[in-house]
């Protein structure tokens, strides 16, 4: 039988593949085309091809799987992550053996004893002589290291009211620090017009230190029946205030009695200044050091001593009168009128380094020289139960107006401020009428004036504007160094006060009855190198 070439290829390649199973299908014939012919009788002929179908390539799956393979959904979300705090952290890595070993051979490297003995012995002479040249000069004096950073502000600390007192409208008149430095004490009444004479007032008392302050509320008020014109603290018991009041009376003030704390007082006698008292003071007695006596100013142009007594009484041991014909001037106060004496004295500063020396502010516009130790009567007597001196030794160059605030230097003997209303605050020297310099702080009144207590060149002023000033003689002759607004400007300030335990508070008072506490800043406080220098400079100053 002869095969196709056709059909033999396809025959092997079903074949050709390993494992396969190839069926040769043969067409159906009849069964006389298949038998072969008989001898002799062999012909060429060409028998139809036959076809083996390739089981393989129509059925895949006897021989393999065709799958696939999918992972499931993946899910995605966006977010932004950021940290809430930061914070930094220094890493150090391991030493290395080498690094180690260097350091064990410095720690185990000798010592040249003998040589270093040597050297300092060699040095110590012209050491010991450097070290005594800085011990002798002068390059440093007055300079004290200050460890606390530098603060340029100054700000406020505490707005202090009595509820009582601003339903009257009062204002607050004067203030005082008490011995510790921790309660400001201020009295209310009037500046202005008004019958002063029937109005109630108050002294007011804030302890600083205490937990729970209320700004609004003052840990004593005492209730007074006249207008309190100024207040002084003890110099050394924390609880004993004075006060004098419109009516021309001087009290004094127990404030560790809550229920009664009025313990002394002058009552209205003959003795008794007939004009308002605009400042009182304390005295240490000079036959009793551990007493003190009250020391009060009045515009009736007296200046009385008193001591206690144990009745509660306060009486009259000493006294001055201001009389016009004895006051050592070239000039006569101005717009006297005929018959007038007195000299109406509204302030007083004692000297720190002489007391019994002081300088007074009048209404005349002048400041005045005066000692205790005088021995000059008073003319004309007066029916005081004790005589009366004239204090006055010297007069200094005028005010345009009165005289409402003098202060003397505590570091220098003959230096003092005065300010008046005029608006100018005055540099005087005791050795001169004169002032050394005059600077214009206010268009209006000038109520307050004070030397600050820890720095020389450094004094604070109340202003009719409303304004706390500050200067520094160090930075500027003319202009201040820092002015904050305390009131409106039309609210003048009124008492200004420095905290002599605190040097960094600095307390205020106003028309509106507002009591401030100022916290200042370090230029204020530290004393700078060569500012003795400089004051002495100041002093020294002739004018024409």
């Amino acid at each position: 039988m002869a095969w196709e070439d056709g059909g033999s290829r396809e025959a092997d390649e079903g074949r050709s593949g390993p494992g396969l199973q190839a069926s040769v299908l043969l067409e159906s014939r009849p069964a006389s085309a298949c038998l072969p012919p008989a001898a002799g009788m062999f012909g060429d002929s060409a028998a139809r091809g036959a076809d083996a179908e390739s089981l393989w390539r129509r059925d895949p799956g006897t021989r393999c799987e065709a799958k696939s393979c999918q992972t499931g959904e993946i899910s995605t979300v966006e977010a932004a992550v950021q940290s809430h705090s930061s914070r930094d952290a220094g890493m150090q890595t391991d030493q290395s053996e080498e690094t180690i070993q260097n350091l064990n051979l410095q720690k185990e490297a000798p010592v040249d004893y003998a040589g270093l003995l040597s050297f300092l012995q060699g040095v110590e002479d012209v050491v010991i002589k450097e070290l005594n040249k800085n011990w002798r000069s002068h390059a440093f004096d007055g300079y004290e290291v200050n460890w606390v950073d530098q603060n340029e502000t100054v700000f406020c600390l505490h707005s202090l009211s009595c509820p009582e007192a601003q339903d009257q409208k009062l204002q607050v008149t004067s203030i005082s620090w008490n011995a510790t430095g921790s309660v400001v004490a201020c009295s209310y009444g009037r500046l202005d017009d008004g019958d002063w004479s029937t109005e109630k007032s108050y002294v007011c008392t804030w302890n600083l230190d205490r937990r729970g302050l209320n700004p609004k509320r003052p840990d004593l008020v005492v209730d007074v029946p006249s207008s309190v014109m100024c207040l002084a603290f003890h110099p050394s018991q924390p609880s004993l205030i004075v006060g004098g009041l419109y009516s021309g009376e001087v009290l004094i003030w127990d404030t560790s009695r809550i229920e009664d704390p009025l313990i002394w007082r002058t009552g209205m006698t003959d003795d008794t200044h007939t004009d308002p008292v605009y400042q009182v003071d304390w005295l240490q007695d000079s036959k009793h050091s551990h007493h003190f006596q009250i020391l009060s100013v009045s515009t009736d142009g007296k200046i009385l001593v008193w001591r206690t007594q144990r009745d509660g009484q306060l009486t009259l041991v000493e006294g001055f009168a201001l009389v016009a014909q004895q006051i050592p001037w070239s000039m006569k106060l101005k717009k006297r009128t005929r018959g007038e004496t007195a000299v109406g004295v509204t302030s007083l500063s004692f000297s720190c380094f002489d007391p019994s020396v002081f300088i007074i502010g009048v209404e005349g516009g002048y400041s005045l020289k005066c000692s205790t130790a005088v021995e000059t009567a008073a003319v004309p007597r007066t029916g005081s139960s004790v005589p009366l001196k004239a204090p006055a030794e010297f007069a200094f160059s005028p005010h345009g107006g009165p005289v409402y605030c003098v202060s003397c230097s505590p570091f220098h003997r003959n230096l003092f401020l005065s300010g008046g209303t005029d608006g100018h605050v005055h540099l005087h020297s005791m050795l001169q009428a004169q002032p050394l310099t005059s600077l214009q702080l206010s268009k209006k009144y000038l109520f307050s004036v004070r030397w600050s207590p820890v720095r020389p060149l450094v004094f604070a002023a109340a202003t009719g504007e409303g304004e706390v000033q500050l200067f520094d003689f160090g930075k500027s002759s003319q202009k201040p160094a820092v002015s904050v607004k305390q009131a409106s400007a039309q609210t003048p300030v009124y008492c200004i006060e420095f905290n002599f335990k605190q040097p960094q508070l600095l307390a205020a008072g106003d028309a509106s009855g507002m009591l401030k506490i100022w916290q200042l800043s370090s230029d204020f406080i530290q004393q700078g190198p060569r500012e003795m220098n400089h004051l002495e400079q100041l002093a020294n100053e002739v004018t024409d």
